[in-house]
């Protein structure tokens, strides 16, 4: 369950035990252990991070992270423009 930190209990128990999170099956794991290998200390501790960054804890390059970002933005749009919301 989420707190108002926005980490899950096993995230703050991870960072507690300074230990990294093995749940590999988890949607919010990353294998970037300096931040237990999960998305949520990451942002937790870095706040807002650059596409190059994004990149370096996922391990692919910046430009793969560009493209899926776009490929997002053009879904939320789609989404937003089916709904008759308008920015």
């Amino acid at each position: 369950m989420r707190n108002y930190d926005g980490l899950w209990q096993c995230s703050r128990d991870c960072m507690s035990k300074k230990k990294a999170c093995s749940k590999g099956d988890c949607k919010y794991w990353i294998d970037y252990r300096s931040e237990f290998n999960c998305t949520l200390v990451a942002i937790y501790e870095n706040g807002k991070m650059t596409l190059r960054e994004v990149a370096d804890r996922l391990g692919i390059s910046f430009a793969r992270v560009k493209q899926i970002e776009t490929e997002a933005l053009k879904k939320i749009k789609k989404r937003c423009i089916n709904k008759g919301i308008t920015f």
